[in-house]
């Protein structure tokens, strides 16, 4: 049984990054799969697709870049934990210096990054940070 379903998404794909697989599979839940969506617009990763399992289960398999071709492994933090629920105002997230890194922040309609949170003028609870 999984308590962060958040940081075992993350988790697996830094694992299979420093291990140089280029294809995971993770569980579904409809909260992955935009944390993914995010990913794979800021280029962390490749694709991702939802696969029909069995009785009514769903997977999400997740393509990698290819380390080997980028010589980069990016780095996934998770900031709000289940015992631990960070919340934030737009006005507190700093500014990336060099737009490496991407705070994702979840917010009641939907989830969106740092950047779209400020030009929304929204906060809510502040996910995990990848750099």
């Amino acid at each position: 049984m999984v308590i962060d379903p958040i940081a075992d998404l993350l988790v697996r794909l830094r694992n299979a990054y420093l291990a140089r697989i280029i294809e995971v599979k993770v569980p579904y839940s409809k909260l992955k799969s935009d944390i993914l969506r995010i990913l794979k617009k800021n280029k962390y990763i490749s694709d991702f697709e939802v696969i029909d399992e069995w009785k009514n289960k769903k997977s999400l398999f997740v393509t990698l870049n290819n380390v080997r071709e980028t010589k980069y492994i990016p780095t996934f933090k998770r900031i709000s934990k289940p015992w631990q629920r960070i919340y934030v105002w737009f006005k507190d997230l700093k500014k990336s210096r060099n737009w490496k890194w991407i705070y994702i922040v979840s917010t009641p309609k939907w989830v969106i990054t740092w950047y779209e949170a400020r030009a929304l003028k929204v906060g809510w609870e502040l996910m995990c940070e990848v750099f």
